[in-house]
């Protein structure tokens, strides 16, 4: 049964988040999701902005990821993002009201308005509301 179970480990600069055998882990990459299971390749990639999902036990459970680092060992999985909040963590309305604002300032940019920090904004604010709305 051991065998069956992984070592996931998330941390951020500021605190360690989790640390807990799982069954398997889905982490959203720079360029799309990835999906790890017991026994994956060795492999060391760049984390996207998304939400992540993990099981322990029976239980599914989710967390807001934003940038870093994954490393992949055999039973292993440790992430070091550069934020991350459990979904339970996560305040929804403010989440809402940082999507809405974003998107404001995408569709009606005004002088001055750095376009790249409004998307980066709204797929931030929008992983935590999908974090959020799977718990």
């Amino acid at each position: 049964m051991a065998d069956d179970l992984l070592e996931l480990e998330i941390a951020t600069p500021e605190r360690e988040l989790l640390r807990e055998r799982v069954s398997d882990v889905q982490v959203p990459g720079k360029t799309g999701y990835l999906g790890i299971l017991p026994g994956h390749a060795a492999l060391l990639s760049e984390l996207g902005t998304g939400y992540l999902t993990y099981t322990a036990g029976n239980r599914k459970r989710d967390m807001a990821l934003h940038g870093g680092y994954l490393e992949v060992l055999k039973d292993h999985v440790r992430i070091l993002a550069d934020r991350a909040e459990r979904a339970d963590e996560i305040d929804v309305e403010r989440a809402r009201q940082a999507l809405e604002r974003a998107q404001a300032r995408i569709a009606n940019p005004n002088v001055g308005v750095d376009i790249a920090r409004a998307l980066t904004a709204a797929a931030r604010a929008q992983a935590r509301l999908e974090a959020a709305a799977h718990k």
